[in-house]
């Protein structure tokens, strides 16, 4: 309790504190983004193999946990000290410490982005539950948001445990009520799976996966209904600049499938954040507000 009043007598020292958290958080983070899309390639080809009635080949045990992280170009295994957030980046000068090959820059970026939206979120919310549930829901966020980049996959392991999630904490009325909830989560399955299907009616190609619909799904069991709305459009503003301008600037074509999981993260983020000031500007500026 000592902690908590001091806490919130010191905003700073608290967005300090969860900025540090966030670090650590995004450390794991980088885990979770590389090995949970390998085990779930696991399992499904130990389920193909099942099925064909093919023997199941021995493999070494491999999760989130198991084995230790190593350097992919020498297999070294990360010390504790070469594996701190962030600093032990800087340390190394981006360099494996046994054999001098590059490390990707994008380890040190997620774990500063996950402090920087842990603190931002920290900084919004003060000393609140709000504060412990809007951080689990970042987090989630931002590991769908690269393994959707990386592999146009939204894991139902994040997902559906998240969108429950949601519903019950509209129990509490934490982000909103029960009924706005429940309407949120099944208006944002069923907005997507609309288009979706209308789309390839008109189209015969598909513009989007089944894990955006259980994504929005997610969204509107946390913030509600109300909140769909400004995180369609907005996802759709920043998925066409950020799209037409990752295509003007890579090699790929015009058919190139993009991920939309990414967009929708961002925008749910953004609503979670300032989605009423977001909905009375829009008002507004339509006149309708």
């Amino acid at each position: 309790m000592e902690v908590i009043a001091f806490f919130e007598n010191h905003l700073a020292a608290f967005v300090a504190s969860v900025f540090l958290l966030g670090l650590a958080v995004g450390s794991f983070l980088n885990v979770v983004i590389y090995r949970l899309p390998l085990m779930m390639e696991r399992q499904w080809e130990g389920q193909c193999a099942e099925l064909h009635d093919h023997p199941l080949l021995e493999q070494e045990p491999f999760n989130l946990f198991v084995p230790r992280s190593h350097c992919p170009a020498c297999r070294h295994k990360i010390r504790a000290w070469e594996n701190v957030p962030l600093f032990s980046y800087l340390l190394l000068l981006g360099r494996c410490n046994h054999c001098g090959a590059p490390i990707s820059p994008r380890y040190p970026l997620v774990e500063l982005l996950t402090g920087v939206i842990s603190a931002a979120v920290a900084w919004h919310f003060g000393v609140s539950w709000e504060t412990i549930a809007a951080l689990l829901l970042s987090y989630a966020l931002i590991a769908l948001t690269f393994i959707d980049f990386d592999h146009q996959l939204l894991p139902d392991s994040i997902t559906l445990p998240f969108l429950w999630f949601g519903l019950g904490l509209s129990l509490f009325e934490v982000f909103t009520d029960v009924r706005t909830s429940l309407i949120g989560a099944m208006a944002g399955y069923l907005s997507l799976w609309l288009v979706y299907h209308l789309f390839r009616l008109l189209t015969k190609k598909e513009g989007m996966g089944y894990g955006d619909f259980k994504l929005l799904a997610l969204l509107g069991a946390w913030l509600g209904w109300t909140m769909l709305p400004a995180i369609i459009l907005l996802s759709s503003l920043v998925g066409a600049i950020l799209g037409t301008v990752w295509l003007a600037l890579s090699s790929q074509h015009r058919e190139t499938p993009l991920p939309f999981g990414p967009y929708l993260a961002a925008a749910g983020w953004l609503a979670l954040m300032w989605g009423q000031d977001i909905n009375q500007f829009y008002l507004s500026f339509t006149g309708l507000g």
